[in-house]
């Protein structure tokens, strides 16, 4: 791709209104330069040791590591952005109970690495499309992304499963301490990089809680490890509930695992949503009361008071 558009638009309010109508937006200098070139000196030796990519997908002239919480702290304040995490509450929070981290990874995409293939990110899971949200993804520039050094390639407008036909990619340009926030419905890439200097990015990216994420967080981040975590960060690489009881570890919050070795032998605890709890009760209310229950059961009853409610709000 030769001719490609390269996207500057400055900061400003319409970020929201970006991400609604293009699948995509940038949010300029959120992060310190100073805190981008700690992170950037801090990955200089484990990019020296990573060996190349395989496979066409990944490219065979790029390098990528994950587990970055671990291996680079400061990657923190990247993740747990204020502005970060508001996007990623908007467009998330209506489809889960908890949202979780899917990915932390640094890359680096060296002279002569041709363009990527085009990707949504939500195919991995192969779930219906056009309404739902799977996944958000946040590019974080580490040098500047330029359309010459392969800046991540965007489709504006093929989110949500908009077509792409006739469509042409922009290269989203940006300058480390900005953020390319964009959902796992857009189409995108990473640009080829025609120039002679790497071009290093760290994309980090959250998920829906009831989903497998893309890094096993579990594995990546073992209660050892996420001990030295505050408890938010904890909770956002795995260690909490999606309720009703998805995730639990011998029927409690995996979060017990963070409090030493747990006991041999647990009480499972229920772990439900408001609604099945307010379901619930009315079940065991019917069986104090000698009622035979629904043959639907909980989700009967569910429905049941659901439509009380809407008769009575109406």
């Amino acid at each position: 791709m030769t001719n490609l558009s390269p996207y500057g638009q400055a900061v400003d309010p319409t970020v929201d209104d970006d991400l609604e109508r293009h699948g995509f937006c940038v949010l300029r200098d959120i992060a310190s330069k100073t805190e981008i070139a700690e992170i950037d000196h801090a990955l200089d030796p484990r990019f020296a040791a990573t060996p190349f990519c395989q496979g066409g997908f990944y490219g065979p002239r790029t390098k990528r590591f994950g587990g970055l919480l671990k291996r680079i702290p400061a990657v923190e304040r990247l993740v747990r952005h204020p502005a970060i995490m508001r996007l990623v509450r908007l467009v998330l929070d209506p489809w889960c109970d908890t949202i979780q981290l899917n990915l932390t990874q640094a890359l680096e995409l060296h002279p002569g690495a041709t363009a990527q293939f085009p990707h949504r990110d939500q195919d991995m899971w192969r779930g219906p499309t056009g309404e739902i949200e799977y996944l958000v993804n946040v590019m974080w520039p580490i040098s500047p992304f330029k359309a010459e050094n392969g800046a991540t390639l965007i489709w504006p407008g093929s989110h949500n499963a908009g077509s792409t036909q006739d469509a042409q990619p922009v290269a989203v340009e940006a300058e480390p301490g900005s953020a390319i926030f964009f959902l796992g419905s857009t189409l995108h890439g990473a640009g080829a990089n025609m120039t002679g200097a790497i071009r290093r990015g760290i994309i980090v990216s959250y998920c829906l809680g009831w989903l497998k994420p893309y890094e096993n967080q579990w594995l990546t981040y073992p209660p050892d490890a996420a001990r030295a975590f505050d408890p938010e960060l904890a909770a956002l690489v795995g260690y909490q509930q999606h309720r009703p009881n998805l995730g639990n570890y011998d029927g409690q919050c995996p979060s017990i695992l963070l409090e030493g070795n747990p006991p041999e032998y647990l009480a499972a605890i229920d772990a439900l949503r408001p609604d099945q709890e307010g379901a619930l009760a009315e079940f065991l209310d019917q069986q104090r009361a000698g009622q035979l229950p629904p043959a639907g059961g909980i989700a009967e009853i569910g429905a049941g008071r659901n439509k009380r409610e809407v008769k009575s709000n109406g």
